[in-house]
Formats: C-alpha cells, sequence, structure tokens
C-alpha cells in the first residue's frame, strides 16, 4: 500500500481535494460535482459502485470514499465496502479511521483480506498508538504462519497475494515491529531540539515541500499557496493551480518568523500558476547553477519529472537546461536534486524509481560533476547501506559534517517515512541512524535540510498533528522549524568514600526540579545524562548497603544559542550506620502536637538523614479505635503532618519525605481488655506514628522498619528470611491498602 502513498512530494506535484499526498507517478484526481450528499442523485447501487471503483481506479480517494460509505450503509457487513474504505482513508492519511475499517474488515473476513491486519497494524503505527500496533503486527504474523498464495473473489480487482508477496510482508512486519519499539524508547529520551510549525506565511491547507534556507534571511518552498478546496476542471487545457516556487523574508527582529511570501521570478525557472509542475529548487555550492525538478502530466494523468539547470552568466541567468549524462532516464522519473561538495567533487543527488541496478521502488542515487566543464557522469547507487526495496527520496548532504541525510520508508521507522544520516559519500557509507525524536514522529517527514551558516538548526516536512489541514488532520504536509538545543551532559562516576574506587553494579538516580527522575544503570560506577536547558538537578547514587552523597546541577542560565556543554561530577557511596534506630512516636488522645519525650527520637531520625542524604523517610500516622472513621483520617493526618513539619524545620529536605494518615487502620493492639472493658494501654499504643526508611529508586529498598524489632542491621539480617514483611509498616501485619 505504502508504494501508492508515495509521492506529490516526488514530483512536487500539486494535487486537488482529492490528491494522493504523496504518490508522484500517480494520477491527477477530478472533483465529481455529483456528490454523494446531492439529494438530487438518483444512483443504482450499480452505478454507483461503478462511479466507486472509477474514483478509487482514478486516485480520487477522498471522492470515493463517500461512496463507498453510502454502498456501506446498504450493506454493513460487506466486507468489501469495509476494506476499500480503509484503503481509502489510508491513501489520504487519515489513520484513525483507516485502522478502524482494516480492523472491522479483519473481523468480517480475515480469509478473504489476510492484508487487513497488516494495513490496520500500520494505520495504529502511523498514529502513535505503537502497542497496539505490535498487537495487529503479531496476529498478522501468526495468521500467516504458512506462506501461499490467496485470491478474493469477492474483490473486484482479485488482488492476489503470491507466496513472494507474503514473505516479503512478513519480514516488513517483523522490521514494522522493531520501529514500534524503538520509538517507544525514543520518546521516553527525545532529541535536544524544539520543532513548531513555520505557521501561514509559509504553510496552507495544502502540501508544502522542499524547504531551501537561502542563508539565514529566507526561505525558499515549493507550493500550491492555496487554501481552501480547489477542482482540478475534466479538460487537461484548462489552467488549474501549479505546484511553483515562493521565497518568504524572515521577519525582521523575529527568531525564525516569516513575512507573507513572494513569487521566485529569478531566472524564470517558475511557471507559477500555469506550466508544468515546478519545485525542489537549489543552488551549487558556488551559487553559479540553480537546479530543479519539472513533472509533466502524460496520458492517464502520469506524471513523469525530470531535473533541470540555469547557470548564471555574467549578468543574468543562462537558458534552462535538461541535466545530461543520463540523470534523467527514459521511462523514468527524476527529482529532488541536491548538489553539495563531498571531498573536492561536486556531487549532484538526487532520487530515482529507475529499474537498473535499482533496490526497489525509489532510491537515491548521486552523479559527479566534471570539474572541467560541467557535465554530468553517469549516475551511480548510493549503495544498500542508504537504500532498501521500498522507498528512499529528499536526498541533503552537509558537507560541514560529511552526512548524508534523506527519508525512508523501508527502515525501521517511528511511522511511514523517518528522517535518517548515513556518513561517508558519495559511494560508500556507514553509520545510518535514525535521527529519532520528535525530529522523526508516527506520522510522515521528509526534506531535512539544515541552515546552511550559523547554528545549523534545519528544516523538515511532515504531516503530524498540528499541520494546516484541509481534510484530516494528518492528511498534508507541512514546513516546519527544527531548533536544535545545545547538548549538554551531565557526566560522572561513583566511587567508594573509603577507598575513591569504582563502585560497580550501582542505580544513579537524576531528579529535577519537577521530581521527575531519570535512572542511569550502572555496571562499571560510570554514568551519563542527556539534560535540558533551565533546569535543576539533583543526583544520587544507590546501592545496597551503601548511602550516597549528592551532586547538583543547574542549566537555568544556558541560552539557546549557547555551546554544547559537559559537566562531570562524582558521587561517593559510604556505608550505611547499621546501629541506628529511631522509635515510634505517640499522641495523647484526641491530640495531633508531639509529645517532648518524642523530640529525641526525631532529632535522632534528623541527624540519620542529613548524614545519609539519598535516603528517604516515609511517614505514617494513626488514631486509635475510638470515632468515626470521617474523624479519625484527618486527625492521622494532622499527626503525620506534625512529624513532617519538625524534620523540615530542622534540616531536612521537604522532597525526602512523604506523610500519610491511616486513620484506625492497622491497630497493633487490643483496645478492649479479656474482660471486656476498656484497654486504655491498647488504645496508647495505637495512636504512633511509624517510620519507615527507604533507599533510593528504583528499587526502592525498605532499610529500616521503625514497627519491626531492632536496629537496621538486625532487620537486615531478618530481610531474607520474610522480605514482603520487611516492606510492611505495620509490625507483624499487611500493609495498609491506602498506601499502597
Amino acid at each position: 500500500m505504502r508504494k501508492n502513498w508515495l509521492l506529490l512530494i516526488l514530483a512536487t506535484t500539486f494535487v486537488t481535494v482529492n490528491y494522493n499526498l504523496y504518490a508522484q507517478g500517480t494520477k491527477r484526481k477530478i472533483e465529481v460535482r455529483n456528490s454523494v450528499n446531492d439529494p438530487l442523485r438518483t444512483f443504482t447501487p450499480e452505478k454507483e459502485l461503478g462511479l466507486a471503483l472509477g474514483l478509487f481506479a482514478e486516485g480520487s480517494y477522498f471522492n470515493a470514499v463517500d461512496y463507498y460509505q453510502d454502498l456501506k450503509r446498504g450493506d454493513e457487513r460487506n466486507p468489501f465496502y469495509t476494506y476499500i474504505i480503509g484503503e481509502c482513508y489510508a491513501k489520504t492519511r487519515d489513520y484513525v479511521p483507516a485502522s478502524h475499517y482494516f480492523v472491522e474488515a479483519y473481523y468480517l473476513d480475515k480469509k478473504d483480506y489476510p492484508r487487513s491486519s497488516y494495513y490496520a497494524a500500520q494505520m495504529f503505527k502511523q498514529q502513535g498508538e505503537y502497542k497496539q500496533a505490535i498487537v495487529w503486527f503479531k496476529k498478522f504474523l501468526e495468521d500467516n504462519k504458512k506462506t501461499s498464495s490467496t485470491a478474493n473473489q469477492a474483490d473486484p480487482y482479485n488482488r492476489l497475494i503470491s507466496q513472494k508477496e507474503m514473505k516479503d510482508m512478513k519480514k516488513a512486519a517483523q522490521v514494522e515491529i522493531d520501529g514500534c519499539e524503538m520509538a517507544m524508547v525514543s520518546i521516553k529520551d527525545p532529541q535536544p531540539v524544539n520543532i513548531f510549525n513555520c505557521g501561514p506565511n509559509v504553510n496552507s491547507s495544502y502540501t508544502e515541500l522542499s524547504p531551501y534556507p537561502l542563508g539565514d534571511t529566507a526561505l525558499l518552498f515549493g507550493t500550491v499557496n492555496k487554501n481552501g478546496l480547489a477542482i482540478v476542471p475534466d479538460h487537461r487545457e484548462t489552467v488549474a493551480p501549479r505546484e511553483h516556487f515562493m521565497i518568504a523574508q524572515k521577519q525582521p527582529g523575529y527568531v525564525d518568523s516569516f513575512q507573507w511570501p513572494m513569487p521566485f521570478y529569478d531566472g524564470g525557472f517558475d511557471g507559477q500558476s500555469i506550466g508544468p509542475e515546478t519545485g525542489n529548487g537549489c543552488y551549487s555550492p558556488g551559487g553559479n547553477r540553480f537546479y530543479f525538478t519539472r513533472c509533466t502530466v502524460g496520458d492517464s494523468f502520469i506524471f513523469t519529472c525530470k531535473i533541470y539547470y540555469s547557470e548564471f552568466n555574467a549578468f543574468n541567468w543562462g537558458p534552462i537546461v535538461e541535466v545530461g549524462g543520463n540523470v534523467n532516464e527514459p521511462g523514468s522519473s527524476n527529482t529532488m536534486p541536491f548538489v553539495a561538495k563531498v571531498g573536492k567533487k561536486e556531487v549532484l543527488y538526487f532520487a530515482s524509481n529507475r529499474k537498473l541496478q535499482s533496490r526497489g521502488g525509489y532510491d537515491i542515487w548521486y552523479s559527479i560533476i566534471d570539474p572541467r566543464n560541467g557535465t554530468f557522469r553517469r549516475p551511480q547507487n548510493c549503495g544498500k547501506q542508504v537504500n532498501t526495496k521500498l522507498d528512499e527520496v529528499t536526498p541533503y548532504y552537509d558537507t560541514r559534517v560529511s552526512k548524508l541525510y534523506f527519508a525512508s520508508n523501508g527502515k525501521k521507522s517511528f511511522g511511514g517515512f523517518d528522517i535518517y544520516s548515513a556518513d561517508g559519500g558519495p559511494s560508500r557509507y556507514s553509520k545510518v541512524q535514525n535521527m529519532g525524536y520528535p525530529i522523526n514522529t508516527s506520522a510522515d517527514e521528509f526534506y531535512f535540510i539544515k541552515d546552511p551558516i550559523g547554528k545549523p538548526d534545519a528544516y523538515v516536512v511532515s504531516n503530524r498533528v498540528g499541520s494546516i489541514a484541509l481534510k484530516n488532520p494528518t492528511c498534508c504536509n507541512d514546513i516546519w522549524r527544527i531548533q536544535y538545543e545545545p547538548r549538554l551532559v551531565v557526566m560522572g562516576k561513583v566511587l567508594s568514600k573509603k577507598t575513591q574506587e569504582l563502585m560497580a553494579q550501582t542505580v544513579v538516580k537524576m531528579t529535577d526540579q519537577k521530581s521527575d527522575v531519570n535512572t542511569y544503570n550502572s555496571e562499571d560506577g560510570n554514568f551519563l545524562f542527556n539534560m535540558a536547558r533551565s533546569h535543576s538537578y539533583v543526583l544520587t547514587a544507590d546501592k545496597a548497603g551503601y548511602t550516597s552523597s549528592r551532586a547538583t546541577v543547574s542549566t537555568m542560565s544556558v541560552k539557546r544559542s549557547d555551546a554544547d556543554d559537559t559537566v562531570h561530577v562524582t558521587i561517593y557511596l559510604d556505608s550505611i550506620k547499621q546501629s541506628f534506630q529511631v522509635s515510634n512516636i505517640y499522641y495523647d488522645y484526641d491530640q495531633a502536637t508531639l509529645r517532648t519525650e518524642s523530640v529525641a527520637s526525631l532529632d535522632t531520625l534528623v541527624n540519620f538523614m542529613k548524614d545519609n542524604p539519598s535516603i528517604s523517610v516515609e511517614i505514617y500516622s494513626f488514631t486509635d479505635g475510638k470515632g468515626t472513621d470521617e474523624y479519625n483520617g484527618p486527625l492521622s493526618q494532622r499527626r503525620a503532618q506534625a512529624v513532617l513539619d519538625y524534620l523540615e524545620k530542622n534540616g531536612v529536605e521537604r522532597g525526602r519525605m512523604t506523610a500519610k494518615g491511616l486513620g484506625k487502620k492497622n491497630q497493633v493492639a487490643s483496645e478492649t481488655s479479656a474482660d471486656g472493658k476498656d484497654n486504655a494501654e491498647g488504645r496508647q499504643l495505637n495512636r504512633r506514628t511509624e517510620f519507615r526508611i527507604v533507599g533510593d529508586l528504583p528499587t526502592r529498598r525498605v532499610l529500616f522498619n521503625s514497627a519491626l524489632p531492632g536496629t537496621m542491621d538486625q532487620q537486615e539480617k531478618n530481610l531474607h528470611m520474610d522480605q514482603e514483611a520487611e516492606d510492611e509498616p505495620a509490625a507483624g501485619a499487611k500493609a495498609p491498602k491506602d498506601e499502597e
């Protein structure tokens, strides 16, 4: 299916309300004026099906889905209508309803529609519903363990799945699962960038493409520059809106804010609203050549694209010339030129769907430009490290870091097309990497390109949520701005305070001012965290039997324009004072104030907490059995709060303490004597506060429980005998359910 999604962007092609949002090499769509909602329509079901089939065959998916929906209303359980509606939504990148209809088609007739589970999974993936996508990819693999050919006789297209196609889909399903898992990890550790839409002065409700920064003052891009629905006339001779160049200057004094776009008249490259579709512009490294793509429509509305250039001679641009050297191979579509210096060579990169030496679909190709006469040598494929059996497009080469950037839907991805980088060039590449979140999302990303000067901020084209949409939130590509944050890293070591040696098998915790926590499992005592601007961090380490010092790092004063920075810290571990013990404290009847004798016990806890800055304390307070729950709950909470306030007043950080009142739950003594009388001593024992000393995250080890007998080291000896009992706040009793 993705093959059919490809590329308005390849063609630089404008498509109408009905366009296939991706596909160069696909067909121009025709707006059907007699719509489904027309009350004068008198189509029979047979006539309506014929129209729907014709519209779908032409690629007029927005219109076709209306007719199929109407047909389905008259035959709700028809699997073909259900499946084809899913395809219509998928081809217009409306992922949510697409997944719904593919799932429905699967349950209606999974035998005749074996692709339905695979496509449902793809649509869940492109919504960012990665766990659900994995479920459906695995369902597809489970249902098709045995590879065989199958045909759906009820389908008017009689779609046949060959053994090779099924085998390829099963391989692709596993790649998709790997991509989902990669995405879930990357989202938790995003790249240090800010991404925002370039706004209505650049983007419209149709697709914008091929951003090309002109220094740091303007942006050249391809657009139809139209909002609202456009109708392609019935006759191709009639003028229709076309993809063309526009240029937007940046607002003076505003960072990355653009003025109203103006036509790009240089050299007469652009036909504006008439003539061929024009876009994908770029200059040669010296600025003396301008390359671009023109696409023409032939029989059956099939687009063919070629790469052209013009050369600046003294005072003006020369004639427009088709790039030679068999770059524009007959019978293929060639587009998306980008010219860069690779070593000492000037190289033309481009995307082509030529067959000879292709890896499959659209590949990234290159042609070395002869420095003597400016001619183009025979194109070469960029190789299997870059290209796959599916599609690779939108090449951009950054000479400053010797990297090729491109979009692919044939590798592990977050959604459909993702941006990747590869070291090397022009013929050999290594270290192919996904650019990570949020540069890549569950939607499609193309056309990554950096600023040519200054801090290497960048642009990307994406249909992610937040784009200016025509028909659905993810229908249409917009140009987005990428602002790179300085890479801020804290590196450190965990050392023994006594021996000054690295402490292996430790867990390092970094907590920011909002109490958000990152952890690092260090095998050898070394650790590393990425930081963000405008944050303050506290770092501690955790290892059984040890307590940690604290390291603090602040990025509050760092500016976005600042250089990358690495901060080095050291955390020390020291043996816990195993003889520590703190007693429960008790209260007078109906009181929450601390008794005089409680202060000594609390001072012991204060000193221990100060000596061991990485540990925390949990405070649980209780009442006796008299009174209602509605009264005793708040009373016990006031008792817990009184303890917390005392500890904080005496120097224990509030973030290291939790306080909870549990009312008359978890009584430790009977409040009735054997003869049925009131037991004042038992009630006094129940009016108490207990403490749990807790080790650092992520293990949350209970180091000491005041409700249990013995000192910290004595309790540790019993740990292996009954670990679960050790974790409870009440002596010998189950933990309060409210506490968990």
